[in-house]
């Protein structure tokens, strides 16, 4: 009777998964067959919706528009933003850019780029106009790239400052009777810090200060030349919250009209000539992209290669922003020997992560530069690992928000046998050979002479690190140490202290690789490493992941950036070269 009743059980999942997957290849197919050629009107209006989470390239969700197809919020690529903007500039039939903005889940830096790409296209004496009901801080930075900006008579715009703030889990720990074996090598080494005290350091509270005075600085710097206000009177602003409604925010000359969305769309009738009886013509981002040409043809190439994410052994995973230094050092190689490729531009934004894996590709960067230049592209995050990449470079190009330095290094782990003993009853005992035992244990306190190994260890990796960052910068490895010991800075701040080269975007060091190649005048790029072609099947999973990922992210609401940090610190075993804390500029 058992076995007939889990026969007919396994039976009816099996069909009903079959039906299931029917279904989808169902959905799929008609979804496909309808995308033909995307036609853009004459005097079409590229509507740019920004509140969606930013990737340095496009990673595509296969299900997106299904009914299964998860969160709608999907990424947007920050190269093929690019592109698309650049096409429009020249492409007749769109007359201007609508950029709809409130949350835009990006860096400063990453705004900072398409800001540059937005000014770019109003060179071509086409128009760009922002319109929305609130605006964040980063939203209302972006939008100041617009002729103009309006905003709902009943809007907001948020405009005091940056706030820098870091959770710290001591107190957690101590409940719950787990001791960190911490191990660091630079003052300003902080990222260990949330898991041994409970409030900043008198160093960490000194670096973040500085550095949120840097970019804020450069923030309002930016929409001061913009909007013609004084960079005082901004500051003064921001500093006293004073834009408390939108009628204060027109007053203060932040915004240009407060209008209704009727209104709005009788002033972008007007701007395109149309009859306020006509309908508009919008053409979406996602729609307009599909008609971006590819890359122009020549027998020259600058490879750029991307590098996103936590810096990790072993292979690359771009759906989980995982820079794997096998796949990277097999890029960065075939570069190197392809005769085609004039230059490399290794475009980084990335915290940093596992310190041997950060070496791997620094090597291989070194040897290709030895071949042909290779030049860095900072996004959001150069630091620690992501530096270690970028200091292999003959040049380094850093946006004025980048956040990089951090060239220090840390090692953890955690004593859970107070836990494991007190709260579980799980106790454990060994034998060994030697004086060392597991050096990788949670189930017991380190030995003295383990902790003095494990420092030893990152005393050296520290020496390692410096002297190569003092050799790639043409630097005395005394000077270099003066802006070393873990502490991060911006790039304006890396700008003064020889850390980076230039300041600039994506384009400048794409720019100054051509130059550098003699090519100039004739290139193309291409971008590495390609994302890989999931199997149906491959697809299905990673859809259900992310799926459960926002289940999670639902059930525990705020808590879910905690539950987050808890995830990294999987990650924390061995010598880390990563930036020195999680946190979120708000």
């Amino acid at each position: 009777m058992t076995f007939g009743k889990s026969f007919f059980a396994a039976l009816l999942a099996l069909i009903a998964f079959s039906v299931l997957c029917f279904l989808m290849l169902i959905g799929m197919i008609g979804a496909l067959s309808s995308e033909g050629e995307v036609k853009v009107a004459e005097k079409s209006i590229l509507h740019l919706k920004m509140d969606a989470p930013f990737r340095e390239m496009q990673v595509d969700n296969p299900f997106a528009g299904f009914p299964f197809g998860g969160n709608e919020a999907q990424s947007i690529g920050l190269i093929e933003l690019k592109q698309t903007i650049e096409h429009a500039k020249d492409d007749p039939k769109i007359s201007g850019i609508y950029l709809d903005v409130s949350y835009p889940f990006a860096g400063f830096s990453t705004l900072e780029e398409i800001r540059l790409s937005l000014l770019d296209f109003r060179k071509s004496g086409k128009w760009v106009v922002a319109y929305t009901e609130v605006m964040s801080e980063g939203a209302y930075y972006l939008a100041s790239a617009a002729d103009k900006i309006y905003l709902n008579p009943e809007g907001e715009i948020e405009f005091n400052g940056l706030t820098i703030e870091i959770s710290f889990f001591k107190r957690l720990f101590d409940k719950l009777e787990i001791r960190p074996e911490i191990f660091r090598v630079g003052e300003f080494k902080s990222a260990v810090e949330p898991f041994m005290l409970e409030k900043m350091s008198e160093e960490n509270r000194l670096q973040l200060t500085e550095l949120a005075n840097s970019l804020y600085s450069h923030v309002l710097n930016r929409i001061s030349e913009a909007r013609s206000i004084p960079a005082e009177k901004l500051r003064a602003l921001s500093d006293n919250m004073e834009i408390r409604n939108a009628t204060i925010a027109k007053e203060q000359g932040l915004v240009d009209a407060l209008y209704y969305m009727d209104e709005f769309k009788d002033e972008l009738k007007s701007r395109v000539g149309a009859d306020k009886t006509a309908d508009l013509e919008f053409i979406s981002y996602n729609k307009y992209k599909k008609t971006v040409p590819a890359s122009k043809s020549s027998k020259n190439e600058i490879a750029v290669i991307v590098a996103e994410g936590t810096i990790m052994p072993g292979k690359a995973d771009l759906q989980q922003q995982v820079i794997g230094a096998d796949t990277y050092v097999e890029e960065i190689r075939k570069a190197r020997e392809d005769k085609d490729v004039k230059a490399i531009v290794i475009r980084i934004n990335s915290p940093g992560g596992e310190f041997r894996a950060s070496d791997m590709m620094w090597r291989e960067i070194t040897l290709a530069q030895k071949v042909k230049p290779v030049i860095a592209s900072m996004g959001d995050y150069a630091a620690s690992g992501g530096y270690y990449m970028a200091m292999g470079c003959d040049t380094i190009v850093a946006q004025p928000h980048t956040i990089t330095g951090s060239i220090g290094i840390f090692g953890m782990m955690f004593d859970m046998s107070g836990f494991l003993n007190n709260k579980l009853g799980i106790t454990f005992d060994e034998v060994r050979t030697g004086n060392f035992g597991e050096m990788y244990t949670v189930s017991r306190p380190l030995s003295q002479a383990e902790r003095n190994y494990w420092q030893k260890n990152l005393d050296e990796h520290y020496e390692t690190f410096t002297g190569k960052a003092a050799e790639g910068r043409k630097m005395a490895i005394e000077d270099l140490k003066k802006v070393a010991s873990g502490r991060v800075w911006s790039g304006q701040q890396a700008l003064d202290r020889k850390l980076v080269d230039v300041l600039g975007g994506l384009d400048d060091a794409v720019a100054i690789a051509a130059q550098k190649a003699g090519v100039s005048e004739d290139y193309k790029l291409r971008y590495f490493p390609r994302p890989k072609t999931l199997s149906f099947v491959e697809q299905i999973m990673v859809q259900l992941q992310e799926q459960e990922d926002e289940k999670t992210k639902a059930k525990l609401g705020e808590l879910y950036l905690w539950y987050q940090q808890l995830q990294h610190i999987k990650q924390y075993q061995g010598a880390q070269a990563r930036l020195p804390f999680e946190f979120q500029i708000q």
